[in-house]
Parts: C-alpha cells; sequence; structure tokens
C-alpha cells in the first residue's frame, strides 16, 4: 500500500484542472453533513466528463489508502445513505475531551443558571424557572435544547398543558455525573421534581445525523419551536 494516488481514477481536467479524488475530497471536507452519490456526483463533475458511481467508489478507496498509509486520523465512510469524512475510533478519547471543554466555556453565566434551576427540580416548567431567575429564559431554553442538555419531559397536569423540562445523559456526561443524585446541595435550591409530567418523557434527540436528503429530527425542532414562541406556556 502506498500514498500515491491511482492515476486512472484521478484525472486532471476541467476548469479547476483538479483530480477526481481532489474534488471529491475537497466536496467532503467542505460539506456539513453526509452526501449520498448521486449529490457527490453532481458536485465533482466538471465539464463534459462522466462521472459514475463505480468511479466515486474508486476514488474513495484511493483516498483512503492514502490517509491510511501517510497515518491520517480521518478516513471517507458510509453514514446513512451518504459518505463523509470522520475521524478513526481511535482519536475519540482526544476529541471527547475537546467537545467537554467547548459545550463547558461556551455555557454562559445566565444559562448555567436556567440549566441548575432544570437539573435541580426537574420536570419544571419554564413560567417556574422565569419566577425563580426573575427573567426571561427563552434564549437560555433553546440554547440548552439545541447542546442536547435538556429535553422536553412531558407535560404538566395545568391549564395549557406547558412543557416540563429535564435534563439528558449527555449533561450528565459533560459535568462528570452518574446521576441527578450526585448533585451537589445548593442553598436557597431545594432538590425534588416541581412537578408530574401528564405524558412519557420525550426521547433524547438524536445525535447522529444522516443525509442531507434526510429531514431534520422533529424532536428537535419542536422544542425550538416552543421555546422562541412569544406565547405563554399556561394561561
Amino acid at each position: 500500500m502506498t500514498g500515491e494516488s491511482n492515476s486512472d481514477v484521478a484525472p486532471l481536467g476541467g476548469p479547476s484542472g483538479l483530480s477526481l479524488s481532489s474534488r471529491l475530497e475537497a466536496v467532503l471536507l467542505a460539506a456539513e453533513r453526509s452526501l449520498g452519490d448521486s449529490r457527490l456526483v453532481e458536485a465533482v463533475t466538471e465539464g463534459d466528463e462522466t462521472v459514475t458511481a463505480d468511479d466515486l467508489r474508486t476514488a474513495i478507496d484511493d483516498l483512503n489508502q492514502q490517509y491510511e498509509s501517510t497515518g491520517r486520523v480521518f478516513r471517507i465512510i458510509r453514514v446513512a445513505s451518504g459518505w463523509r469524512i470522520m475521524t478513526v475510533p481511535e482519536a475519540a478519547p482526544v476529541l471527547g475531551r475537546l467537545l467537554t471543554q467547548r459545550q463547558q466555556s461556551r455555557l454562559t453565566p445566565a444559562t448555567m443558571e436556567t440549566l441548575a434551576i432544570i437539573a435541580y427540580r426537574q420536570p419544571v416548567m419554564r413560567a417556574e424557572i422565569e419566577a425563580i431567575r426573575g427573567v426571561a429564559c427563552g434564549d437560555m431554553l433553546r440554547s440548552l435544547l439545541e447542546r442536547r442538555m435538556i429535553r422536553i419531559a412531558g407535560r404538566a397536569e395545568e391549564l395549557g398543558r406547558p412543557m416540563l423540562y429535564g435534563t439528558t445523559k449527555d449533561f450528565l456526561r459533560v459535568f462528570g455525573l452518574s446521576g441527578i443524585d450526585d448533585l451537589p446541595e445548593v442553598e436557597g435550591l431545594p432538590r425534588g421534581p416541581a412537578h408530574r409530567p401528564s405524558a412519557p418523557p420525550a426521547a433524547e434527540p438524536v445525535t447522529e445525523r444522516g443525509s442531507d436528503d434526510q429531514a431534520e429530527s422533529a424532536e428537535v425542532l419542536e422544542p425550538t419551536e416552543v421555546v422562541t414562541s412569544d406565547a405563554p406556556e399556561s394561561a
């Protein structure tokens, strides 16, 4: 196995002057999601050349051979119904530490206060969070939902059936907790559920994303729409 590109699958030509493998690599590096064969063919084809799905597979194999032979920590792999550049499993511990640092560093004091109230009082309504903090918390809730730190835990048995919020497994992982019982005691913030949900807790949002042809998860979209609404949650 060598690091040299297979010239049979990397012809030069077209406006860019780049080989098929180079064009494919550039597209996958810039893509935010996995791309299916048809999208890739459309993106890498130049001029009057003809690129088939078999050409793509050969170019992908060629690039992966180069990555492996040069000790790169990423490969082009199949994700759902498309292709994406992903890091190798051995890099997971390093990236996990980076993700933890990033999530913690981006949490503002106001967001941390909101998260703490939810953690100690879950399941809890938005109105109760705002009553404790004394300010609106729509932006903080939206941010925490997007980070998978909180989830919709059901609806309260009150007029208007307002949403109830609770924490996720990602919250426990980021803060190094085995469970909610590991939270330290905080003066003025009693521990315990504020409500009993009338509906089963919603499943946590899926972290794996499919190809760009697949729709966004409804469980992610619904909370975002709820917390940005100007309408009150309860009468």
